[in-house]
């Protein structure tokens, strides 16, 4: 290994196969990045799925992680010396073009030369990570590291189409699934004034989603369960990686309402052209969310108190945590901790 920098790192080097202690050297840093020792990374269901290759953009030996908390260590030349040893946050985007339209509107999330963090480069299972700096994003000091970490992907990807919806404190937000999106989906609508519907297959999940502010809770074991709840919401946020029945979550919206995809399902969508022009409904997705978007949310996070629910794990115990989330066993993110 050539390199005046060496970084330690779990990786993969096969499909699906456990990760394992891998060394491997830092580039060189581009005039605006910024390295970044590594405190605490979250794991996301999308690591899993880049794990076993299933969106075909996975390169191996793969080192997974986007949700990378840690401190500036060495900066690029046009990056301001005074950022070393800021707290620092980087989650699904390292970088975009920062020249195009969307770039230039502060939607670098929808810039088609986006950088991920860890696709076609290595991620933050890792003592150190680099990244644009403009994309490492500032922590409020009343935010724990550990808590961060999952608001990096989890947090954003629920808090940023929630918070475009621009919702009224007498409307109803539904969440599909209590998961590790669905259980931070469900604090910030509330947050934002709804009322808050959580669709869930667990029925032993009710108790926990009225802890942090469901108002209903619908368990999904029967063919009706959703009809039964026709015309209820204003916007429904599916959180879950699974194929669902979309055409009875659309029959849940009121008029105007929207269905908002955020979870990664497999296979193709399929919706009768009546259901969405019967009551004027849509469906859309959301991809993430933009460096003002970040930080809005640390903001809101903090004057709201939400937090989401972690386990923790020494980074050295990656597979034993990566087992909990294969087996839909986690409660409800989990970060791991590289041991000082």
């Amino acid at each position: 290994m050539n390199g005046e920098f060496p970084i330690d790192a779990f990786a993969a080097m096969s499909q699906g196969a456990a990760l394992r202690p891998y060394r491997y050297a830092r580039d060189d840093l581009g005039p605006y990045d910024v390295a970044i020792a590594i405190t605490h990374c979250g794991i996301c269901h999308s690591d899993v799925h880049l794990l076993d290759n299933d969106w075909n953009v996975t390169s191996y030996p793969f080192v997974p992680g986007h949700e990378i908390v840690g401190a500036i260590i060495a900066t690029g030349s046009e990056v301001a010396r005074s950022r070393i040893g800021e707290r620092v946050g980087v989650g699904w985007l390292a970088g975009s073009c920062m020249e195009c339209p969307q770039c230039l509107s502060g939607n670098e999330n929808l810039c088609r030369q986006s950088r991920a963090t860890c696709v076609g480069r290595h991620g933050g299972y890792a003592t150190e990570v680099c990244a644009d700096g403009r994309f490492a994003v500032p922590i409020p000091d009343a935010v724990p590291s550990e808590y961060a970490a999952p608001l990096l992907c989890a947090g954003i990807t629920v808090f940023a189409p929630l918070h475009r919806a621009g919702l009224k404190s007498h409307g109803r937000v539904g969440v599909v699934g209590l998961g590790g999106l669905g259980h931070l989906a469900v604090q910030y609508a509330k947050a934002m004034g709804s009322a808050v519907t959580v669709f869930s297959t667990t029925a032993a999940k009710a108790e926990e989603a009225h802890r942090i502010g469901a108002d209903r809770f619908v368990t999904l074991d029967r063919r009706d369960s959703t009809v039964a709840e026709a015309g209820t919401c204003d916007l429904i946020l599916a959180t879950v990686p699974v194929d669902l029945p979309w055409a009875e979550y659309l029959r849940a919206l009121k008029p105007n309402g929207a269905l908002c995809i955020v979870g990664a399902a497999p296979g193709e969508i399929k919706i009768p052209a009546v259901d969405l022009i019967d009551g004027q409904k849509s469906i859309y997705g959301s991809a993430v969310g933009s460096n003002h978007a970040i930080r809005e949310m640390f903001q809101f996070s903090v004057q709201h108190g939400i937090t989401p629910t972690i386990e923790l794990y020494p980074m050295k115990e990656v597979n034993r945590a990566l087992g909990r989330l294969r087996e839909n066993r986690m409660r409800f993110r989990a970060v791991l901790v590289n041991e000082v």
